[in-house]
Parts: C-alpha cells; structure tokens; sequence
C-alpha cells in the first residue's frame, strides 16, 4: 500500500506557526488521492483537520482551524502540507495523514485507509 512520512511537528508559542509535510513513498501518486490531516488529543477521539480532494482541489475545515490552516499540495514532490498559523494551545495534539484512493471523500477518520506515523504538535507559552 501507499507510505506515508510526515514531519514538520514540533514545541511553538501560541500564536506562532508550523508546517507539516507528509511525503509520499512506494510508486504511488498523490494526484490520485483524497489526502486528509487528522489530530488526536490524549484521551479525545481522533478528529479531522482538514482534507483535499483529487478530484477538483476543493477542501475542507474543521470549524476549529478555519481560517488558520490551509492545506496544499505539491505535484512535483508527492507532497502536501498542512501550514498552521496562529496556534494555540487546544490544537496541541499528534497529528496524522491519510490517504483514500478515491477522487472525493468524507472528512472522517474511518474513510482513510492509509496513514503516516503521527507527529507531535505542542503548542504552549
């Protein structure tokens, strides 16, 4: 199946901003997929961030970063991002990608099947 590598996480102020990678690996590639960014908190259910579809670039928010993240994609590198500005610190979590290999998508953890190792994000004074 497809791999997933992320990277990007890190300890930042509130208020400050991070960038998360999630490079693609295994001869897949990514413009044929649904790619979402997922979160997890310590005893909290894994929530949806955000996700982009294949099929025409649309997107999706949770309410919570609307406004704040963008998700992106760069064709040439199997590569998307998910910058994050203006943190704080409700968004500290592990941060996951996934991956479905449809043109269109639920932003719901269960219509992923494909995903990265997680990465910590920790955002605190």
């Amino acid at each position: 199946h497809l791999q997933l590598v992320e990277s990007g996480g890190g300890l930042v102020q509130p208020g400050g901003s991070l960038r998360l990678s999630c490079a693609a690996s295994g001869g897949f590639t990514l413009d044929y997929y649904v790619i979402g960014w997922f979160r997890q908190a310590p005893g909290k259910e894994r929530e949806g961030v955000s996700c982009s579809m294949s099929s025409d670039g649309s997107t999706y928010y949770a309410d919570s970063v609307k406004g704040r993240f963008t998700i992106s994609r760069d064709n040439a590198k199997n590569t998307v991002y998910l910058q994050m500005n203006s943190l704080k610190p409700e968004d500290t979590a592990i941060y996951y990608c996934a991956a479905r290999a449809f043109t269109r998508a639920m932003c719901v953890p269960g219509q992923f099947g494909s995903w990265g190792q997680g990465t910590q994000v920790t955002v605190f004074s």
